[in-house]
C-alpha cells in the first residue's frame, strides 16, 4: 500500500512539474516607418502586436518584421 501511494505521489509530482510556462514575453520593436511598439510571444505560440492577437506564429512574423526592416530586442 505504501508503495503504491509512493508512486501516485511521484507521479503526480512528474505531472505537475512538467507543465509548460503558461507567460506571455514581449520585445519592442521599431522601424523608420512606425513608432515603437510591442510584439509577444502569447501562450498559443501566436505572436500579438500591442495586445492584438494576430493568428501568426511568433518566430515567423518576428521574422517577417526583420525582413522588412524593423528592429525588435529587449
Amino acid at each position: 500500500m505504501k508503495r503504491s501511494i509512493i508512486i501516485v505521489l511521484v507521479c503526480t509530482l512528474t505531472v505537475f512539474s512538467c507543465k509548460k510556462d503558461d507567460s506571455v514575453t514581449c520585445i519592442s520593436c521599431s522601424s523608420p516607418e512606425t513608432s515603437s511598439f510591442q510584439v509577444c510571444e502569447e501562450i498559443d505560440g501566436n505572436a500579438s502586436v500591442n495586445g492584438q492577437n494576430t493568428g501568426t506564429p511568433y518566430a515567423i512574423y518576428l521574422s517577417n518584421l526583420e525582413a522588412t526592416g524593423a528592429e525588435c530586442g529587449n
